[in-house]
């Protein structure tokens, strides 16, 4: 199998409550629409908000979001009326993880990775 591109389909109940908290409340940018969807960027890879749901959902999925800054992504988060499913702390493994939910339930993992750990690149310039 030869993988030109990848992205991750959501199949929300509400597409314009789900397209609405990914772009205006989390602040995603949006990579494209087209009618019937959403294309969002989420750093390396692509968050399509797409169709509509029959309801039936899954705690097995999650979204894993790398953030700059935990605390202060939160802080924006709240003032923006999300509050956190669990509250940040440092997992064994070493990363930094709070949780949240989008509209439909998806588990959303913002984590931040601190300075001294191993998966601790960015090569983006300053």
């Amino acid at each position: 199998m030869d993988v030109l591109n990848s992205r991750t389909l959501l199949i929300p109940d509400d597409p314009e409550v789900t397209t609405a908290f990914y772009r205006d409340t989390l602040g995603l940018a949006v990579y494209r629409d087209f009618p019937g969807g959403t294309v969002f960027f989420l750093g390396g890879g692509l968050l399509e908000i797409v169709g509509r749901g029959g309801g039936a959902r899954t705690t097995d999925v999650a979204l894993w979001l790398q953030v700059r800054d935990l605390t202060a992504t939160l802080a924006e988060l709240r003032e923006k009326g999300v509050l956190p499913d669990r509250e940040p702390r440092r997992e064994a493994w070493g990363l930094d993880e709070a949780w949240l939910s989008d509209p439909d339930g998806t588990r959303i993992v913002l984590v931040e990775v601190p300075p001294d750990h191993p998966l601790r690149t960015d090569v983006r310039p300053d």
